[in-house]
């Protein structure tokens, strides 16, 4: 047959290449309404070894820092890809999230001194990207304090604000951060304020601050980390039923709670309205346990969403759970329930060996759980007992450090008769 002579085939559209379509993004496991318990790990042992800290005290949540916290960085420290990737496999294998950063304790995004501000900038966005590097969800900050600026005039504290704002953009300039922050099915980088005691000259002690920064920069995906502790100082009273009603009044009139995503729960040392910072274990400071157990379970600010949540619920990742994720958004945003996958993380004291594991065991219990349904890690691994980030031997040689600075006070008559003696002894050599 010829060329001319070939046969016609008609066109079928059913043989045309038709890609599969690209599967719409799913929230990550974290998010699917359980109760989410955590504490800051060290990572002294190295980044994955903070997450078998976390593991070992019976956590499914943590926050950890990824540098040195009170030392400067060089400029532009980044994790090493190796470290970053083994770093995200076992956070993956032992089933731990949200995953929170708590920047340098140096950054003050406030200050007004030129080379303060400089570094705070840059050391912000380092951290910025360790954080993308490693995973994680949030990063939280303290805004800072308004060094050189007298605070309690509307002037300088909108100074205050317009410095912090500013400093935020700069510092998130180039990263490719979280497009909407009440999106959960976006897993990149959130940031997050944190509210602070008002010690000083410090920004963000009251919610008004924190609004008007996030009013600020609204192309970013910014939100609180709300810390008990230094809201009881900043005058919230959380430690009442009364108090509590009016901080969420508060924080619903300002920042709004679908923003609150991390919940820092510490006791308090110092007194309501104190303005100074001093954290307590849970149930040993003037918050009390009461006080705390109404913040856990308060239905606005608890990890779980419409249709409410309990360890051991079934993952996200289908599409009825994501269906789940967008009732849970529309009852955030009017008001009537708590949010899908928030953290409630210690930053109690480590004082003696232990101290860590009671802090998150007694968190449990006031949430309602028993140890021992506490969550397990992915194979089945769970809490380790007697495990604490702070050993013994540790404890000891501290302890005896303690005594070595201790001076006693010297008896004043036998300083008299040394000081009398010295003098004579004096006056016979020169005789």
């Amino acid at each position: 047959m010829t060329a001319s002579h070939s046969p016609i085939l008609d066109y079928d559209s059913s043989d045309e290449y038709r890609p599969e379509p690209v599967p719409p993004p799913q929230a990550p496991a974290w998010r699917d309404g359980s109760i989410r318990i955590g504490i800051h790990t060290s990572i002294a042992q190295g980044f994955a070894g903070s997450l078998e800290s976390a593991a070992k005290l019976g956590c499914n949540a943590l926050q950890i820092f990824s540098a040195s916290p009170r030392m400067w960085p060089h400029v532009g420290a980044r994790i090493a890809e190796v470290e970053a990737a083994e770093f995200r496999a076992k956070r993956a294998e032992l089933a731990l999230g949200p995953l929170v950063i708590h920047a340098n304790y140096l950054i003050n995004l406030a200050s007004s001194d030129p080379v303060l501000r400089v570094r705070s900038i840059q050391a912000y966005h380092d951290e910025m990207v360790r954080g993308v590097a490693l995973g994680a969800d949030y990063l939280v900050v303290h805004p800072g304090s308004c060094c050189g600026k007298t605070m309690g005039t509307a002037k300088s504290s909108e100074q205050g604000i317009r410095d912090v704002a500013l400093a935020i953009r700069q510092a998130a300039r180039g990263m490719r951060l979280c497009g909407a922050f009440d999106d959960p099915r976006d897993r990149r980088l959130r940031l997050l304020l944190e509210n602070t005691s008002g010690m000083g000259m410090a920004v963000g002690a009251r919610f008004e601050e924190l609004k008007a920064i996030i009013a600020a920069v609204p192309d970013l995906p910014l939100g609180i980390c709300l810390d008990t502790a230094h809201a009881f100082h900043a005058g919230y009273g959380i430690h009442t039923e009364a108090g509590l009603a009016e901080t969420i009044a508060a924080l619903e009139r300002t920042v709004g709670l679908s923003r609150v995503a991390v919940l820092h729960v510490n006791d308090s040392k110092t007194p309501f309205g104190s303005r100074v910072d001093r954290h307590d274990h849970i149930g040993k400071g003037k918050i009390g346990l009461d006080g705390l157990r109404r913040v856990l379970n308060h239905p606005k600010l608890s990890a779980n969403g419409a249709g409410g949540g309990r360890p051991g619920a079934s993952r996200t990742g289908s599409e009825g759970s994501n269906a789940q994720l967008s009732a849970n958004e529309n009852a955030i945003n009017s008001g009537s329930c708590g949010l899908w996958g928030r953290a409630f993380l210690l930053e109690t004291p480590i004082d003696a060996p232990g101290d860590d594991r009671r802090n998150v065991r007694r968190l449990w219990q006031l949430v309602g759980v028993a140890a021992k349904q506490a969550p397990r890690g992915a194979g089945g691994t769970s809490s380790e007992d007697g495990f604490s980030m702070m050993k013994r031997g540790r404890a000891r040689a501290g302890a005896r450090s303690a005594r070595a600075t201790i001076v006693k006070p010297a008896n004043p008559t036998k300083r008299a008769k040394r000081s009398s003696s010295g003098r004579k002894a004096a006056g016979a050599s020169k005789g």
